[in-house]
Parts: structure tokens; C-alpha cells; sequence
């Protein structure tokens, strides 16, 4: 039994330990068979499986990468998996893709296109200043699906043509939070540093606005950490896992002196949150990072535990508009977290009548936004739209921003963030 999942380990990188690795996780899956319909991977493992008459030994490495292939890191092996640790078996399978995704990075001979679109999808802080600064044009360009610019992006660096980006906002929120001119809230019941994100940051401020108006409104006082960065996973889920520890020890370190300072941290998106609660103990260990980790909350969480407190209810009145009936849409990030359902919790403190989707949106991180996964993403979509197509809900709702954007390519519809449906509630302008 390898089960060598840490970072640090000597045989992490070593190919030979994780084939075997790879193996014995093969022949647990396919005795169990109870992912089969959780995500490609799985129907690709015990369909490979079967064509060797049941002996996983004989499968060959294409075969085994393959399935490496089709994992987009959706977590969602931890609520379902039944061996996962701590259970004698040490069933990982998030943590063993990453793992095989880290020693194809260390490997030489890697293609030029894939090296380039790592480093295109990874330097996301970079690409967020640049982009923001340039948003008419960029947006103009990037727009248009199946446009000659969106070919030529596809080509140089793996984007597929046809995917919806979010588009970049001219302001960013880090700038819009400086200018701003707002009273300090007097006597707070809370207060949080927020970590913004990139896609807050760079591409929807708005979420950022009305999280800071709401938290205030229920006063909660709101800062942000000088220093922090993109959370890093974009390297992690690539397998440069160096690149990925540098970001993650600067963020802990910014936000261990928040939380020290009597601050909780508050993350606009759920794989952002995933990140900071789950993977920054394991590849940045420490004091700080536990410490983060612990006082680390997705936004409508936070506002929930607050409400069920003991500094008493969130406000309560809703004199602006609230909607009927909403879609509320459960990233598969935020289920990994096994915090409830916490956005769908704080949408019924409007009085909203709201239906709980719980379907992949095809995105994950970076996976979806790949030319050789988009087909494959888009299927895996598809229960998504229909479930919310049958709802025919006023509003859809949803933490993640890529998800919200994979929803509006399938559905034509755009989702809000849970809390600025309740900034609308309390009658607070966009």
C-alpha cells in the first residue's frame, strides 16, 4: 500500500510508486463501483477495467491517464466515497489525480501548447491587471464566440473558441473598496477581512460591493488583507505544485495576521474557500495555515452563522424587491466543504420560495476552459440546464462565478450571487 499522498514525501514524484498507487485506487473504484455515474472518470475506468476482463493490473498507462484525464476536481469523492480517510484503505482519489497531474509536471518532454496554457491559465493575477486595464478591447475580443481572435486565443493558448468567458470589468473591486467613502460601522458584531478572489477582483466587482453593503447593513465591519494574491489553484490543479505553495504561503501569511488581529476571512467564491480550508494545511503546513484554515468562511456561511449567533438575527426586513421562487444552484466546491446549505438557507430569510440543484456545471477550476475538455464539459452540464430549465424559477443563484458563467452558456440566463439577491431584498442599489 503506497497511499503516498503528501507533497513532501520523497516517492511523490517518483512514477514508478504512483502507478502502483495508481493501481490499487483502480481496483478499490472498480470493486465498489458506487461513483459510477459521479463523473467521466469513472465510467472510463470500469469500462477499461471490463475490457481487460476485470485485471486492473493490465491496464496500460494510457489507459490509466485517461481517467487522470477526465478528473476536474469536483471533490465530491469525500461526500460520496465511503474508504476515504480516515478508513484503513486511504481511498484519496482527488488527491491522487493531483498527485499524477504533479508528476507529469516534473517529467520532461511536455508539449509547448500545454506548457503555454498552464502558464495562461495559472498567472491569473497578471492576466486579471492587464485584462481590467484594457476591458473594452479585451472584452470586445474575447466576446464574441467562434470569433477569429477566439480561434487565435484557442491556438496559442488552449482556450476552446466557443467557451463564455466572464467578461472583465473596468474597475476592479481592490480599487473600488480604497475610494470608497463609507462610515465605519459603529459597534460591530463582527468583523472579517475579505479575500475577493480573482474573479471578484478583476471581473465582478459587483458580488464584492454588495457583500461589503450587506455585511454592514447586518454590521459587520469589512476590510481586506494587504498582500494576498490568487488563491493558487489554477498551479494546484495543473500539478506545478512549487507555484502553487509560493502563492499559498504569502496568503497565509496576510491573512494569519487578520485572523490574529480578531478578524475571520470571508471567500467570495467556493473553489477559492475549498482551497484555503482544505489544500493550504497539507502543502503549506503550519500554525498559520490551520489557523487560517479554521477561521476561514464562504460569504453566505458566514452571514448564516451570524443569523443562528449569539449576536442575534441578521435584519430581517426586506423592503426592496424579493423574488417569488429562485433556482439556487449548489457548487460542487461548496458541497466538498460539508458546510450545508448555507446560500439556500440565507435566500429563505427573504421570504423566497427556493428549489436546491445540486448538478456539476462542467467548469472546475480551470478544466472546463481546456479546447480538449469543452465537449466533454459541456455534456456533463447538460443535467445542470435541464433541472433548471424544469424549475422555471424567477431567479438563479450561485455562488461560484464559474459555474453562474457555464449556466448562462447553457441556459441563456444569468445568475446572481445568493447575497446580492439579498442586498436587493434590503433595498440596496446595484
Amino acid at each position: 500500500m503506497t497511499t503516498t499522498y503528501d507533497p513532501r514525501h520523497p516517492a511523490y514524484l517518483d512514477e514508478g510508486d504512483l502507478r502502483a498507487e495508481l493501481e490499487r485506487v483502480y481496483d478499490l473504484c472498480h470493486g465498489c463501483r458506487l461513483c459510477f455515474n459521479l463523473c467521466p472518470s469513472f465510467p472510463t475506468l470500469f469500462d477499461a477495467i471490463d475490457s481487460h476482463d476485470g485485471a486492473v493490473g493490465e491496464l496500460t498507462a494510457a489507459e490509466q491517464d485517461k481517467v487522470v484525464d477526465e478528473c476536474y476536481q469536483c471533490k465530491l469523492c469525500y461526500v460520496k466515497c465511503p474508504y476515504v480517510p480516515p478508513h484503513e484503505w486511504q481511498l484519496d482519489f482527488p488527491r491522487l489525480m493531483m498527485r499524477a497531474h504533479a508528476v507529469r509536471q516534473a517529467k520532461p518532454g511536455r508539449s509547448l501548447k500545454e506548457r503555454v496554457s498552464d502558464e495562461f491559465l495559472g498567472r491569473t493575477d497578471l492576466l486579471g491587471r492587464v485584462s481590467s486595464a484594457s476591458a473594452p478591447v479585451v472584452n470586445a475580443l474575447t466576446g464574441r464566440l467562434g470569433s477569429l481572435p477566439r480561434r487565435a486565443m484557442q491556438a496559442a493558448v488552449g482556450v476552446h473558441a466557443e467557451r463564455l468567458l466572464p467578461p472583465y470589468a473596468k474597475q476592479r473591486f481592490s480599487t473600488w473598496f480604497g475610494r470608497r467613502q463609507a462610515p465605519p460601522v459603529e459597534t460591530p458584531r463582527a468583523e472579517v477581512a475579505l479575500f475577493a478572489t480573482c474573479f471578484v477582483e478583476y471581473m465582478e466587482p459587483a458580488i464584492g460591493r454588495d457583500i461589503v453593503a450587506v455585511y454592514e447593513h447586518n454590521r459587520i465591519a469589512c476590510c481586506l488583507a494587504a498582500g494576498t494574491r490568487c488563491c493558487g489553484a489554477p498551479w494546484l490543479h495543473s500539478g506545478a505544485i512549487d507555484r502553487f505553495a509560493s502563492q499559498a504561503r504569502a496568503n497565509v501569511t496576510a491573512l494569519a495576521a487578520e485572523v490574529r488581529a480578531g478578524r475571520d476571512v470571508v471567500v467570495a467564491q467556493p473553489t477559492c474557500a475549498y482551497v484555503l480550508r482544505k489544500d493550504y494545511p497539507i502543502y503549506v503546513s503550519g500554525a498559520d495555515a490551520e489557523l487560517v484554515a479554521a477561521h476561514c468562511y464562504d460569504a453566505a456561511e458566514y452571514l448564516v452563522l451570524q443569523h443562528r449567533g449569539e449576536g442575534g438575527p441578521l435584519d430581517s426586513e426586506f423592503p426592496g424587491e424579493v423574488p417569488e421562487t429562485i433556482s439556487y444552484h449548489q457548487a460542487c466546491h461548496l458541497r466538498a466543504q460539508n458546510i450545508g446549505f448555507k446560500g439556500r438557507d440565507l435566500l429563505q430569510l427573504t421570504g423566497a420560495r427556493v428549489t436546491l440543484v445540486e448538478r456539476c456545471s462542467g467548469i472546475d477550476g480551470t478544466w472546463g476552459y481546456r479546447a480538449e475538455n469543452y465537449e466533454l464539459a459541456r455534456k456533463v452540464a447538460r443535467p445542470l440546464a435541464r433541472e433548471l430549465g424544469t424549475a422555471s424559477s424567477e431567479v438563479i443563484c450561485g455562488d461560484c462565478h464559474l459555474a453562474n458563467t457555464a449556466i448562462t452558456q447553457e441556459t441563456g440566463r444569468h445568475p446572481l450571487h445568493p447575497v446580492q439577491v439579498v442586498a436587493r431584498a434590503y433595498g440596496i442599489a446595484e
